[in-house]
């Protein structure tokens, strides 16, 4: 796609409107947030690079054609020549951090690794940006487990200290701390603005990834199977993955203009629209129909904690970002781009249909 082309000329809004023409750099741009952020970013007629390791099979990233609407450069975010060179010749105003090793059980397995892609691979970003004189705003995209968790009823605020429990989590802690320290001793200097997003967990068409509940659902459906529930009773923030790539998208803007809105944000639904993955399981059965249930079949596996929520009042007050979907919709919305793949539709033109529909809250 050339630059400032969009698919959907006239059907964006004020929020996209921002990134026409925009140089953007986006890390982890072959996973399944990082291709929906990409699509977004098409929509709007954003100039988007791209770095990251080449995509599984399936990915979104493929299948809704996310290749032909940027530049794409494989590589891995420990590389940091290769990193640097894809930067350096992209020039970017604007960046986003995705790349990650995001899955809890993969960190138990493989903490260095996990350690390895997402500490220093945020500190080799962060040095691409203290090295350039372009960048004017980033994202560093973390999670909603980098919080020290007491299992506690109501929600995580920002100030909350930082102290993630297993590889993973504690991975993502390092990934706020070398962010922030990163903005203290060069980037404010340089008149970069930096803010880290800390997310609940997202759904949404699209994700194959290894154990996560809902491309769990979405195998067992596939092999007319129960879902199989390690732990029902766990409670998360479950959100539509474009809340938070709404929300970044909106934090890297504002900042852009202001930079004095630099900082950290949770991203997540209502504290009271929490819940428990039992609960989420249900709602796919409902909405995908053909007689799907699921079965709770006994504690496995690594800790894992047991209730997580967050306090978004702050990304509220501060930029007015609210949610839009809750979750029987975002399950719904789930279930029909899955169909929708699995039926041969032409994805491209669907996801981006479901992008508009997001933005334009219908």
């Amino acid at each position: 796609m050339g630059k400032g082309r969009r698919p959907l000329a006239g059907m964006v809004n004020a929020m996209l409107d921002f990134y026409n023409n925009k140089r953007v750099f986006v890390t982890g741009h072959t996973g399944f947030k990082g291709g929906w952020l990409c699509g977004m970013l098409a929509m709007a007629g954003a100039e988007v690079t791209g770095f990251a390791l080449p995509p599984a099979s399936p990915s979104l990233f493929e299948i809704a054609g996310l290749k032909d609407t940027m530049r794409s450069v494989p590589g891995d975010i420990r590389d940091f020549d290769a990193l640097w060179r894809a930067f350096d010749e992209a020039k970017p105003e604007v960046v986003f951090h995705l790349a990650a090793q995001p899955i809890v059980r993969e960190g138990y397995r493989d903490p260095v690794g996990t350690y390895a892609v997402n500490v220093m691979g945020t500190v080799h970003l962060l040095e691409c940006v203290r090295r350039s004189d372009c960048v004017r705003s980033v994202v560093n995209v973390t999670t909603d487990k980098v919080y020290e968790n007491h299992s506690w009823p109501w929600g995580y605020r920002e100030a909350d200290p930082l102290n993630g429990y297993d590889p993973y989590a504690n991975s993502k802690s390092c990934s706020e701390l070398v962010t922030a320290s990163y903005q203290k001793s060069f980037l404010a200097q340089r008149g970069a603005a930096v803010s880290t997003a800390r997310a609940g967990n997202v759904i949404g068409g699209g994700d194959f990834a290894a154990d996560r509940i809902i491309p769990d659902c979405v195998r067992a459906a596939q092999a007319k199977q129960a879902i199989r529930l390690r732990n029902p009773h766990s409670v998360r923030p479950y959100q539509h993955v474009l809340e938070p790539l709404s929300a970044y998208l909106l934090i890297a803007r504002r900042q852009y203009e202001d930079a004095a809105l630099s900082g950290s944000y949770n991203v997540g639904p209502e504290v009271d629209g929490c819940l428990a993955t039992g609960q989420l399981a249900g709602l796919f059965c409902q909405a995908w129909g053909e007689g799907l249930r699921w079965e709770h079949t006994g504690q496995e596996g690594p800790h894992e904690d047991a209730v997580l929520r967050l306090d978004c009042s702050k990304i509220r007050a501060v930029l007015g970002w609210r949610p839009k979907w809750d979750a029987a919709r975002a399950v719904a919305e789930t279930v029909g781009w899955t169909k929708a793949w699995l039926s041969g539709q032409d994805m491209s033109a669907f996801t981006l249909g479901q992008i508009q529909a997001y933005l334009t809250g219908k």
